[in-house]
Order: structure tokens, then C-alpha cells, then sequence
């Protein structure tokens, strides 16, 4: 078999069966790696005659630390070609790998790719939709992809695979490494898989972006040094909009009398306006321009929630932080 993919799962019932089902058309070799399921999970993917690693409950799980254990797994029966990763909670669209393979063989050069990733209920919540958005990204040289991709397995070798100290941001990491040692990362036009989200909760929606400032912060510390500055223009970002203006709002209030906080408010507001004028110049309605510069609002506070607690949890614990669950 030329593909072997590797499933990643925990507690994901019914969407970890249509992720199999999925697979079951396609000609490869299914490895599916469970981070301690209590809901029959397990039993599921040997059903539906996938290989089944349980990952040791005494280290902690992470997605990294999971899809490397799949990638070992698939070694141990000899090698495929090229490995496909796909989440747990994501069903394959059978016509992706035919088409992703096509490429990579016409392109020696390229050392992963990834096509478009849909939620399969993007109107059951707005949260939901939020996601679906951004999904949405640029097609061609990309700088990193999600956790749904096809690389070479011997690009895979090269990179040194999956940061598995990652509780969060470990696709994006990877891709770094891939372009480091000579290869391209590329999106592709093309359907390749469908996302259960599952967020019907503002709890949810918030844990999840605070995930995504966690791994934004921790990815700034390890490799914002360097020529690119991974990840430090974001960081920024966050800091300014989601530390510096409500912490000097909220500081001055009692000294201007509150107008403060309404400068802090005007500066949310002109944010809100850039980032609406952007989704709306990508042709997005007005309801789903307004509800992502929403989000992208609210997100910055929950994004430095998440990178105080990279910075505590580093600086001043001497720890890891724990992974940061949504669902």
C-alpha cells in the first residue's frame, strides 16, 4: 500500500465511526491511536479492522504524542509511501487521496499537503460556523496546515515528526520543520475532509481559543528567534489587543474618570471594523463577516488567557501545561 493513515481519537462516539467508514473505501492501512476512550471507541476501530494503539494513560496525552505512536505503528509492518493523519472527529472525502497523490508525484519537491476541511454542521452554532471559517485559507505555498494532511513519510523522518511536548499549535510546528529541511508545504484546491466541531457552548468556543493563544506563545518562545520570527507578529497582537488596551483602559479609569474605557471600547470597535472590512472584501455576507470580527474581538482576550498561562506555567511554575480540552 503506497498510503498508511493515522487516526487519532479520544471519546469522539459516533464521528470516530464515520471516520473509519470513511477510510473503509480506500485503499490504505488504518492505525487508529486512542488516548484513553471510555466509549467503546476502541472496540469500534477493531470492528471496522483498524490496528488499535492505546497510548499509556500515566504520560500525558497530546495530539502530537498520539500521531507519532500511529506513525511507529505503521513502521513496525513496513513503511507506506506517504502517510495520511486525520482526526478522529474528520471523516476522509473519498476522492481526496487520489488527487493529493497525483501531486506529490508530479512534485518531487513538495513534502506535504492538505486540501479543504469543511464543518459538516456549520449552522448548528455560530461557533461551529466560526470554525468553518476558518478553515477557509489560502490555496497554494502554504506556511503550515492542520492536523488533516498527507506528508512523506520519509519528509516525516526528516522533520523529526511531531513535537509531542505540544499540548497545542503541533501542525503548524511540523510544517515549520518540513519547509526547514528543503520542503514545500501546499494546499491544495480540493475536498479532503469533513469536521464535526461540535461547539454549542461559549465555554467551548473560549477554551478553544485560548488553546490557540497557548500555542502562539509557546511557539514565539521556541522559534521566534530565528530569520522568520515564527509566530512573534501574532504574538503581538494578542499582547496588544487582548493585554495592553483593556489593562491601560481598565488602569486610567479611575483617573479619567471612566473616558478610558471608552477609548478602550473605540479601540475593540476599530479593530472589529478592520477585520469586517477584510471578510467582506473575501465576498463573506454581512452576518458572517460581522460574527468573524466578533469573534476575532472577544478571541484576543481569550488568546492572552492562554498565553499567561503558557508564560506562568513556564516562567514562574517551571512546568507543562496540562492539555487544554474543548469538547
Amino acid at each position: 500500500m503506497r498510503v498508511g493513515v493515522v487516526a487519532i481519537g479520544r471519546n469522539e462516539g459516533q464521528r470516530l465511526i464515520r471516520c473509519l467508514d470513511s477510510l473503509a473505501t480506500q485503499d490504505v492501512r488504518v492505525v487508529y491511536v486512542d488516548s484513553g476512550s471510555t466509549d467503546g471507541s476502541i472496540a469500534a476501530a477493531r470492528e471496522r479492522g483498524a490496528r488499535v494503539v492505546e497510548l499509556d494513560t500515566s504520560i500525558p496525552f497530546t495530539a502530537a504524542r498520539a500521531r507519532n505512536a500511529g506513525f511507529r505503528e505503521l513502521q513496525r509492518e513496513g513503511m507506506p509511501e506517504h502517510v495520511q493523519f486525520v482526526d478522529g472527529d474528520c471523516e476522509l472525502v473519498a476522492s481526496w487521496l487520489p488527487h493529493a497523490l497525483e501531486y506529490l508525484d508530479a512534485h518531487p519537491d513538495v513534502g506535504m499537503v492538505a486540501g479543504r476541511r469543511r464543518e459538516r454542521f456549520p449552522d448548528a452554532s455560530p461557533y461551529n460556523l466560526l470554525a468553518d471559517m476558518e478553515w477557509d485559507t489560502a490555496i497554494g505555498d502554504a506556511t503550515e496546515v492542520g492536523g488533516d494532511v498527507l506528508i512523506r513519510a520519509a519528509v516525516f523522518e526528516d522533520a523529526g515528526g511531531y513535537d509531542p511536548t505540544l499540548i497545542a499549535g503541533e501542525d503548524p510546528e511540523l510544517c515549520l520543520r518540513v519547509r526547514r529541511v528543503g520542503f514545500r508545504v501546499v494546499r491544495l484546491d480540493a475536498e479532503m475532509t469533513v469536521h464535526d466541531a461540535d461547539i454549542h457552548r461559549f465555554e467551548q468556543w473560549w477554551r478553544r481559543v485560548v488553546r490557540a493563544g497557548h500555542a502562539y506563545a509557546e511557539s514565539a518562545h521556541r522559534h521566534g528567534r530565528d530569520d522568520e520570527r515564527y509566530r512573534v507578529r501574532e504574538l503581538r497582537s494578542i499582547v496588544f489587543w487582548g493585554g495592553a488596551v483593556p489593562a491601560v483602559a481598565l488602569g486610567l479609569a479611575p483617573i479619567t474618570l471612566g473616558t478610558s474605557l471608552l477609548g478602550g471600547a473605540a479601540g475593540y470597535g476599530l479593530l472589529w471594523s478592520r477585520v469586517y472590512r477584510h471578510r467582506r472584501r473575501r465576498a463573506d455576507d454581512r452576518k458572517r463577516a460581522a460574527l468573524y470580527a466578533t469573534g476575532t474581538a472577544v478571541g484576543k482576550l481569550a488568546e492572552m488567557r492562554g498565553v499567561l498561562q503558557y508564560a506562568y506555567n513556564t516562567f514562574v511554575r517551571r512546568t507543562r501545561s496540562e492539555l487544554i480540552e474543548y469538547k
